[in-house]
Formats: structure tokens, C-alpha cells, sequence
């Protein structure tokens, strides 16, 4: 018997497909976190031309997908990867920047509305700024899960729920980690400082979403 949950999401993300491709993303669907890999090496990655350099965004999506780890594992491509635990700050810093001017930067987003527009909330900047302009090539992981109404809807899910289970995840000291309510703080280690919305794609089809029909990520 189909799930009647997979099949519930398997219409609405059908409109949000044609709701994205109107806006000039070019969107791929995938039925879980495990198939979006196929779907990445298979219809996306076969098809881009001159990708030598690949980066990333911070995106629990993405490290879902166990891309990554065939990224690192292809010496055909130079990973920028700041998240290498041997690295000190200041070469992960460089590398954020290196990322600006990659072929191909991969990441997630924090909320999608039903009229196709994307709304991230960031610490440094570094994934906001590359998913909008430098790199030539930019994919996205989504699920279902991010899926909300307006973009008022986006921005409230995103204090109130995604950031302070970041913070938990990510072990910062701010205080929605020991509440899990947000307090618009003064933390040094604040991680909701740069707000993006992204109406529309610029050039069309630089940037190419995987719909995720599987519930992944915060």
C-alpha cells in the first residue's frame, strides 16, 4: 500500500516545482535523502562541464546525502572544505572566501515558500553570499520539511526551531541552547546575523534544487 504521507508530499512538492522552475531555478525531485545522490551524480553532476573545484555550506541536508564523502574521494576535483577539523580558524576562513569563486557549491536552505522563494538565515555570510552570486554552478538539498507558506512563516520556523537546534548541534554558547526560545541575544557566537531572500534565479537554472520527498535536516 503506498504511504499515504509520501503521497500527500509527492503533490504538493509537484507544485512547488512548477512554482521554482517559473522563478527560474531548474529543480530535480528525488523520493528520499538516499536517492538524492543518485539524482545528483546521475542528472545533475554528468551534466555540468568544467567542474574542477567543488565547496560547500554548512547543510545537514547535504551531509544526508553521503555526497560529500564521494567529493572528498575524487581526485579529479579540489574540495574546499572548511570543516576539515585540521585546519585552523584562519585557514577555514580562507577557505569560505576561496569558496566565493568555486565551479560548483553545494549546500541546503533553511525555508522554501509555496510561491518558490528561498529564505537562509546565517552566521558569517559565506553560504548566503555564494548561493547568490560567485560560484558558477550552485545545488540545492531540500526536504519537504522546509516547506512553508509565506515567507513570515519561513523567518519564524527559522528562530524559533532551526536555529536554536543549530546552536545545539553545533555546541554554541547562546542562550536559545539552554531554553530553545529565542532571545534576539548579543552572543558572540550568535548564529542568526544575515537574512537572504531569493525571489528568482540569475542567471536561469544556475542554481538547481533536489526536492527531497523524506523529511531531512532542521
Amino acid at each position: 500500500m503506498t504511504n499515504p504521507i509520501d503521497t500527500f508530499w509527492t503533490l504538493r512538492l509537484a507544485e512547488l516545482k512548477e512554482v521554482l522552475e517559473k522563478n527560474n531555478f531548474e529543480v530535480f525531485m528525488a523520493n528520499s535523502v538516499k536517492d538524492a545522490k543518485k539524482v545528483f551524480n546521475e542528472e545533475i553532476m554528468s551534466s555540468l562541464k568544467g567542474v574542477k573545484t567543488v565547496a560547500i555550506g554548512g547543510s545537514v541536508t547535504l551531509a544526508d546525502t553521503g555526497i560529500l564523502d564521494d567529493v572528498r574521494s575524487n581526485e579529479a576535483l579540489e574540495f574546499f572544505d572548511p570543516y576539515d577539523k585540521s585546519l585552523s580558524a584562519e585557514e577555514k576562513y580562507e577557505l569560505r572566501r576561496q569558496s566565493l569563486l568555486a565551479d560548483l557549491f553545494l549546500t541546503g536552505t533553511n525555508g522554501v515558500t509555496e510561491c518558490g522563494k528561498l529564505i537562509n538565515l546565517d552566521m558569517t555570510g559565506n553560504r548566503v553570499a555564494a548561493l547568490n552570486f560567485g560560484p558558477k554552478h550552485v545545488v540545492l538539498f531540500i526536504s519537504r520539511n522546509k516547506l512553508v507558506e509565506t515567507v513570515d512563516d519561513a523567518m519564524f520556523r527559522i528562530k524559533d526551531y532551526v536555529a536554536p537546534v543549530n546552536t545545539m548541534r553545533l555546541d554554541m554558547k547562546t542562550p536559545c541552547k539552554k531554553t530553545g526560545q529565542c532571545l534576539d541575544c548579543s552572543s558572540s557566537e550568535r548564529i542568526c546575523n544575515i537574512w537572504t531572500i531569493t525571489e528568482k534565479c540569475f542567471p536561469p537554472k544556475r542554481i538547481k534544487i533536489v526536492l527531497i520527498n523524506e523529511d531531512a535536516g532542521y
